[in-house]
């Protein structure tokens, strides 16, 4: 969600009177890719950009493309291959070592329906939403690069023609995975390739706690467009704290924050009594992921407090809060939390990738 509210920022900043710009999505990928699905690169007439769509390796051909897009009025849909050693295909050499499936779209500012205004109707949203697209159609067809986005809500879906049943069962399917999926359909009597894009939010850190350590969280957070939250006393925060935060409650406030299945809690106020009065309210909320600081023995003598929690059925609870990283730094500590969070909420262990067996997105 960064990259789209930087793509936005330099969308509002532009003269469009006096540039165009097109949109670069990565729309597929096959085998390995450092970019995924949902990728975006917003390139102006002029050659500047924001996002990317990889590393580094296919921004300049991309830059191109987009400028020709822009030229001819028209979408495209290019495949770079770096898979095979060709000399002839751009990326190798370069680590790709997969087929990277991306769609060059002119903006058009004077539609109010343009991808840059779908897109800027999901920033705040609480909720996953999904977009359609046409990634792949007869050429010369103007269904190319076509889009729709879904909230949802249930109703009739329409789009691009396609038979309403199946459109609901990929809709219904991609929100169940909770990734992109690519279908093979039929846009009245053309032959299309479509892409559910699942949108996720903002992810909301909920950090409890007032001493040193809490800028270092906020800090990190910030910098992986989060919204944070901190909850402590006022009076012990930095300004700097205030000034990144989405809001600052007090303890006593705990309660009226609103919490959904994107939302980490990080309980680590180093007080034994905020967090054990704390950590009832917030398991009754179902986050997606509650961490607390301070070793095992800690957790166990909490829960002899607290004879009336049953955690055997929490899975969304972690303590000691963080991956095995031997961090000691606040801000080594915040990395280890963090990157723990992401690894929850993406179900993946946290191991190393060079244990992992098979592609690293599978």
């Amino acid at each position: 969600m960064k990259e789209i509210r930087k793509i936005i920022a330099e969308y509002d900043a532009m003269d469009h009177s006096v540039e165009k710009l097109a949109l670069a999505s990565v729309v597929n990928v096959e085998a390995s890719s450092y970019r995924r699905i949902g990728a975006r690169m917003l390139v102006r007439s002029t050659g500047v950009w924001t996002g990317g769509i990889s590393g580094g390796c296919l921004e300049g051909d991309a830059l191109k493309r987009s400028q020709k897009a822009i030229f001819k009025n028209a979408a495209s849909n290019v495949v770079y291959d770096t898979m095979e050693d060709d000399k002839n295909q751009i990326g190798i050499g370069l680590g790709c070592n997969g087929r990277i499936e991306v769609l060059f779209t002119p903006i058009d500012p004077n539609d109010p329906d343009n991808e840059i205004e779908q897109l800027r109707k999901i920033i705040d949203a609480s909720e996953p939403k999904l977009l359609l697209k046409i990634i792949e159609c007869p050429e010369d067809s103007p269904l190319l690069g076509k889009i729709k986005l879904l909230d949802n809500t249930e109703g009739e879906i329409e789009f691009a023609k396609i038979n309403e049943t199946e459109l609901r069962q990929f809709t219904e399917e991609t929100r169940e995975r909770k990734k992109p999926g690519i279908y093979n359909c039929k846009s009245a009597d053309l032959e299309v390739k479509l892409l559910v894009e699942f949108i996720r939010p903002e992810t909301k850190l909920i950090i409890v706690g007032d001493n040193y350590d809490v800028l270092s969280m906020v800090n990190m957070a910030t910098e992986l467009g989060w919204k944070t939250t901190v909850i402590g006393k006022a009076k012990k925060l930095s300004k700097a704290v205030f000034a990144l935060s989405e809001q600052v409650l007090d303890y006593r406030e705990a309660s009226s924050v609103l919490v959904n299945e994107y939302t980490a809690v990080v309980l680590m106020s180093h007080d034994f009594n905020h967090d054990k009065s704390l950590l009832p309210i917030f398991l009754e909320k179902r986050p997606a992921y509650i961490g607390m600081l301070g070793p095992k023995k800690r957790f166990t003598k909490m829960m002899s407090q607290l004879p009336d929690l049953d955690m055997s059925k929490v899975d969304f609870f972690y303590s000691p809060t963080g991956l095995e990283i031997g961090a000691e730094s606040p801000e080594e500590i915040a990395l280890s939390i963090l990157a723990e969070i992401v690894a929850a909420m993406r179900n993946k262990k946290g191991g190393f990738l060079r244990e992992l067996e098979g592609s690293i997105h599978g």
